[in-house]
């Protein structure tokens, strides 16, 4: 479907609030007034649910729990002129479309809707570096190029950020957005460092001057900084942790952490958390643990890291999210990647409860 005006002015006059309840203060965040360190997840899925009863149970399950920010996909995008099931975007070098009907971001709707019911606030990413729901590759195909030149392929980064202007459009005027996110994890391969930063520093301006009250962010792993000789801490992906947070738009830094899929072993959480905080507190930002993940031994491994990050909740972290959310829908388990910690089992006590329970501890 065509991008129509009618579907965005009817959802912006439901929303709640004119002003976002989310802000930096310092080098911690604020949501609805309070300052602290605030625990997450992610469930990049909850957006191409078709039933509504599945978004709110989900909603009121992450609720229940005591997350307070929900990391959800804001992109779904495709090149088949015929789409089937949920998609928000079709791209084409001939004319591309934004759906904006009941298989397409009336989906993503029902996710904002049931977050403003909820006190749920949601980080929203454009597009993905991965192939993943369209991504990069998508554009690609598209409009020719490849995925180091997308940055700055014109015609890309022209419906680029007409869907930008289409989602924001959306929820400007809600307050369950925390964030929003230039992309998922963009990487640019043996790029100079300043690629991704003039494109993360125009897209921000442009967010920026379409809602200049909610925050924005990167989305990226956080490569790119001193501290160690391994791969992560590295250039090659094309990503400068350091400069990045030197632009003026986006107001918080995002890092995530996989030491199975970079080659390190999972003693290395500590150190990069460190690193990461310590980057963000030089530049007067707070740090966001935005992703991290392990197959196994989630409590053990992955609270370790949890405890890094916040024993530094002073000294620039200002919270983290897991990979991923799961929950028992109508059709049975939601996504299962490995990664995966369901809501009620023994590792969402840990990783859950025990984490919300250490947080709400602090003085």
């Amino acid at each position: 479907m065509k991008l129509k005006l009618l579907p965005t002015l009817t959802f912006l006059l439901a929303g709640v609030s004119a002003a976002p309840t989310s802000t930096v203060n310092g080098t911690r965040f604020s949501i609805d007034g309070l300052t602290k360190y605030y625990a997450g997840t992610n469930a990049y899925w909850i957006g191409f649910l078709t039933s509504d009863a599945d978004v709110n149970l989900v909603m009121d399950n992450v609720n229940r729990s005591g997350l307070k920010i929900l990391r959800v996909w804001g992109f779904n995008d495709v090149n088949n002129n015929n789409p089937s099931g949920v998609y928000f975007q079709r791209l084409s070098s001939s004319g591309s479309t934004i759906n904006t009907g009941a298989n397409g971001l009336q989906r993503l709707d029902a996710v904002v809707k049931a977050a403003e019911r909820t006190g749920v606030k949601l980080i929203i990413p454009f597009v993905n570096h991965w192939d993943d729901y369209g991504g990069f590759k998508a554009y690609v195909t598209a409009f020719g190029g490849s995925k180091e030149t997308w940055f700055t392929n014109a015609k890309a980064q022209e419906q680029y950020k007409k869907y930008i202007a289409a989602v924001v459009g959306r929820y400007v005027k809600s307050d369950a957005i925390f964030a929003w996110e230039l992309a998922n994890e963009p990487r640019c391969k043996g790029c100079n460092t300043d690629i991704i930063f003039k494109w993360a520093s125009e897209t921000s301006a442009y967010i920026r001057s379409l809602d200049p009250s909610h925050m924005i962010t990167l989305g990226d792993e956080g490569f790119g900084l001193p501290g160690d000789s391994t791969y992560p801490y590295g250039y090659s992906e094309g990503v400068d942790f350091v400069k990045n947070l030197k632009i003026k738009n986006l107001d918080f830094g995002t890092f995530h952490m996989y030491p199975g899929s970079w080659g390190v072993p999972n003693s290395f959480g500590p150190g990069w958390i460190k690193a990461h905080a310590n980057a963000c507190k030089a530049a007067g930002k707070p740090c966001f643990f935005e992703e991290y993940g392990t197959p196994s031994n989630h409590c053990q491994i992955q609270g370790s890291w949890q405890k890094a990050s916040l024993d530094l909740y002073m000294e620039g972290m200002a919270g983290d999210a897991f990979w991923q959310w799961g929950d028992r829908l109508s059709s049975g388990q939601s996504p299962n990647d490995g990664n995966t910690v369901y809501y009620g089992s023994a590792d969402a006590k840990c990783m859950i409860k025990d984490h919300v329970a250490a947080i709400n501890a602090l003085p």
